[in-house]
């Protein structure tokens, strides 16, 4: 009794999360004998991976053409200004200093461009 107790509640488990998945959304498909099947439906997103990572790359070319138009010592008294403000200024500061990629993205704009 205990084995078709364990299976139950195996099924029943399955079938709550199942439902779970499905009130969240769900798609009806045909499978190969005819049957329609509702299936639950993945939830995306709001926003798409590749738009973060454009956004990150657009931040990163921003640094590098203002550390490109503004040199390595304009660009860190402009930082060093930022960092004696308020906490967001500092938060600013933090951000906005010069890291490994915009300074190697610096240096190649610079080879394009002058």
């Amino acid at each position: 009794m205990t084995g078709k107790q364990l299976e139950f509640d195996q099924r029943v488990n399955r079938l709550n999360k199942k439902h779970q998945k499905m009130s969240r959304g769900y798609r009806a498909t045909l499978r190969k004998d005819g049957l329609v099947v509702m299936r639950p439906q993945r939830v995306s997103s709001a926003v798409p991976v590749k738009v973060l990572l454009l956004t990150l790359l657009a931040f990163f070319a921003f640094k590098a053409f203002l550390l490109s138009h503004l040199g390595p010592t304009g660009y860190k008294y402009r930082i060093d200004s930022l960092n004696e403000g308020t906490s967001v200024e500092k938060a600013g500061a933090w951000v906005m200093q010069i890291d490994p990629v915009s300074q190697a993205l610096s240096i190649q704009m610079n080879k394009l461009l002058y």
